[in-house]
């Protein structure tokens, strides 16, 4: 297995030998036998350990284990305990999740901290086989089905390639122990159940299944990166992006041969889950939304709006008392007084002082407000200054007003002062409000 390692290492993973690299190492078969092979080939590595508190006394073995492994090999060992439990209940998240996003975080910091360029797992052949029968089980997209990514990011998987036995091999040969994580036998989680009681049967239909399933699994790596390019390449023609919101143009989405497949290739990673409702939104009602937990769609006029969910809140507002002079959330406002008028543009106004009512209010739109546009004659509702300014949806929504005491509109923010608090020659005191959010 060294010379099958070494060989795959200087075709597939060259760069490894020119790094500093961090082994997250459990002190199962896997793990141990990537530490011996690492050691053997003359790699530059260190060992990381968490401690989950999960297995009590025996996870307390394991770490002890690896710290003993790490002295054989002469090799740096970093070693964490997490109260695994408890951050699973804080954050409301499975054990498996917890202990997943406490590992990395803590690979991560010491990635930073110690300078290590690579992070390496020890995830084999038959984890990848496991992984993909999950997640067809599940529902998953073609790139889920292309398994367990060798590569991605500075995270990789050396033993990916070479299978359990052959693993298993490697340590009859070369007596090596290792520790067995008892929880491993329980078919309560998942994944076991598909080790256990699948993979058996799979086995028992073609007995090279593993073979078979790596030789294939290129292939449809090879076509889905071809599918991929093809897409990502279609959604740039479809999108464009404007500051925090993603266009799309359903004119020319609805040109392509199966529009539904280009819809989910945008979305997929965003949470949507009905797709039914989110293909039906193409044809839907100006002002549909459908909502994920990170995102929301608006469908407004010829395009689906895409942007991350924020919390508009049509009833919040902020008092500005008169000794304020800067203001930072839920937009940035400076606030002045000053001698002269200076270039005014939409990010700026002056207004007579002593027409100002304190304290000003920074609110969102509410029905009926109406205005005295600047440069307008008469009056205007909000409501048709902005059909007026084609503004989005999601536009209006981010609009502010500036009120003072009376809830009087000072200032359609960015967009158009009011005439009744306009500077004229009787003005004897000018208070300059600047938005900085656009600059």
């Amino acid at each position: 297995m060294l010379i099958s390692f070494q060989s795959h290492i200087n075709q597939k993973l060259p760069f490894l030998k020119k790094g500093k690299l961090l082994l997250a190492i459990s002190g199962g078969i896997d793990s141990v036998v990537l530490a011996y092979l690492l050691k053997a080939s003359g790699f530059n590595f260190s060992l990381a350990h968490c401690n989950f508190k999960l297995r009590f006394e025996n996870a307390d073995k394991d770490e002890e284990f690896v710290k003993q492994l790490a002295q054989k090999l002469e090799v740096k060992c970093h070693t964490i305990s997490f109260d695994t439990l408890k951050y699973a209940s804080e954050n409301k998240l499975s054990t498996q999740m917890a202990a997943r996003e406490l590992r990395y975080n803590w690979f991560d910091e010491l990635v930073e901290y110690q300078k290590y360029k690579y992070i390496l797992t020890a995830h084999h052949a038959n984890d990848n086989l496991e992984t993909v029968l999950i997640n067809l089980t599940r529902g998953a997209s073609l790139q889920k089905l292309t398994g367990i990514p060798e590569i991605n990011g500075n995270i990789i998987r050396p033993l990916l390639p070479f299978m359990r036995n052959e693993i298993e091999q490697y340590t009859i040969d070369n007596q090596i122990s290792w520790r067995e994580d008892e929880s491993n036998q329980s078919t309560k989680y998942f994944r076991n159940k598909i080790r256990h009681q699948v993979v058996p049967v799979l086995k028992s239909l073609n007995k090279n299944v593993l073979q078979t399933f790596n030789k294939h699994l290129q292939f449809l790596k090879a076509e889905q990166n071809v599918l991929q390019n093809h897409l990502e390449k279609t959604a740039k023609e479809i999108c464009t992006q404007e500051k925090n919101t993603l266009k799309i143009e359903i004119k020319k989405l609805l040109k392509q041969s199966n529009p539904q497949v280009y819809l989910h290739h945008i979305l997929r990673d965003l949470g949507f889950t009905d797709w039914e409702i989110v293909v039906k939104l193409l044809t839907a009602q100006s002002g549909k939304i459908v909502l994920s937990k990170t995102h929301r769609l608006l469908k407004d006029r010829g395009f689906l709006l895409l942007e991350k969910n924020s919390v508009f809140l049509t009833n919040f507002e902020i008092e500005i008392t008169k000794e304020c002079t800067q203001i930072d959330k839920p937009i940035p406002l400076q606030l002045s007084v000053v001698d002269r008028v200076n270039f005014l543009t939409e990010n700026t106004i002056y207004v007579d002082a002593s027409l100002v009512k304190y304290p000003l209010r920074l609110r969102k739109k509410k029905t009926g407000d109406v205005f005295y546009p600047f440069g307008m004659k008469g009056k205007k509702k909000v409501s048709k200054y902005f059909k007026d300014e084609k503004l989005s949806l999601l536009q209006k929504e981010n609009v502010w007003l500036l009120c003072d005491a009376n809830d009087t509109i000072i200032w359609v923010v960015n967009k158009r002062a009011d005439n009744r608090f306009s500077i004229t020659d009787n003005t004897k005191k000018i208070i300059k409000i600047t938005s900085i959010q656009n600059q």
